[in-house]
């Protein structure tokens, strides 16, 4: 049993550091919303640009928060 929370801690590092990646990319950030927006679109889910951004605000602000708790 706890090699199975060992495997669901890593997975959630995992996701965690694959979305701050996408969001700390030098890339431009229309160009990144874009490519957020086409995969949710081809997961059945459309935003438009005012909740694209809430999301990509929302998704910083958690990471952020993350990243604080993690280096305290």
């Amino acid at each position: 049993m706890k090699a199975l929370n060992y495997f669901f801690t890593f997975l959630g590092g995992a996701a965690v550091g694959a979305v701050a990646g996408l969001l700390l990319a030098p890339e431009k950030g229309s160009d990144l919303r874009e490519r957020i927006a086409e995969a949710l679109r081809k997961r059945g889910i459309k935003l438009n640009r005012k909740d694209m951004d809430a999301l990509v605000n929302d998704i910083s602000e958690e990471l952020a928060s993350a990243t604080a708790e993690t280096a305290e």
